[in-house]
């Protein structure tokens, strides 16, 4: 399997997961979610998607602080509509890290486990998105604000000539790489398109 080297150099999610032990997926509950993962799942990586998984990465650390996050206990919320520009995008990531749904999601055991309604759209909020902790109420907004990171000055006549048909092979194979670099530069700035702010 081909990739961008950097992905693997990128700080995994860690996560405690008491489905997951109690079904026997993992037997101690705990396992991590990579950038790669999130990728594979997308099916594609993009400022958005990485994005999203930053600001899922720096809520958990801030709600939960040195200890794992607990997969499936965070609600989360949009202030966009789920059809509303990348707004389902971000929220397929978020779901796939904090398990959180809207209402397509694990109904529980026996009212314990469950997933669905954990997450929200159209939410009276000015962040990027609210994250929830369920069992103590404490709550973070981030905001995801990659612009200070430039894409490459030949990143739109590439990609007008590749809409176009008009690309060269080896043209395409270039935008591919100016794109993952932008995405390169969002991870390394992480600090400068990532803003916490405690509730």
């Amino acid at each position: 399997m081909n990739y961008p080297t950097f992905f693997d150099t990128i700080e995994t999610i860690k996560l405690q997961d008491p489905l997951a032990q109690t079904l026997g997926a993992f037997y101690d509950g705990i396992y991590e979610i990579t950038y790669m993962d999130v990728v594979k799942s997308a099916g594609h990586s993009c400022p958005t998607v990485t994005g999203a998984y930053l600001m899922t990465q720096a809520a958990l650390k801030e709600l939960f602080l040195h200890d794992n996050a607990i997969r499936g206990t965070v609600k989360v919320e949009f202030k966009e509509d789920l059809e509303e520009g990348v707004a389902g995008v971000i929220a397929n990531v978020v779901s796939h890290i904090t398990g959180a749904t809207d209402k397509s999601g694990f109904k529980g055991l026996n009212g314990k486990f469950a997933r669905h309604s954990l997450m929200n759209f159209n939410a009276d909020i000015s962040s990027s998105a609210r994250f929830t902790r369920v069992d103590n109420g404490q709550s973070v907004d981030v905001i995801y604000d990659p612009s200070s990171i430039n894409a490459d000055q030949n990143m739109m006549p590439l990609m007008q000539k590749m809409m176009s048909a008009q690309a060269s092979p080896e043209e395409i194979k270039e935008f591919g790489s100016l794109w993952q670099d932008r995405v390169k530069r969002i991870f390394e700035n992480s600090e400068k398109v990532i803003k916490v702010v405690a509730i």
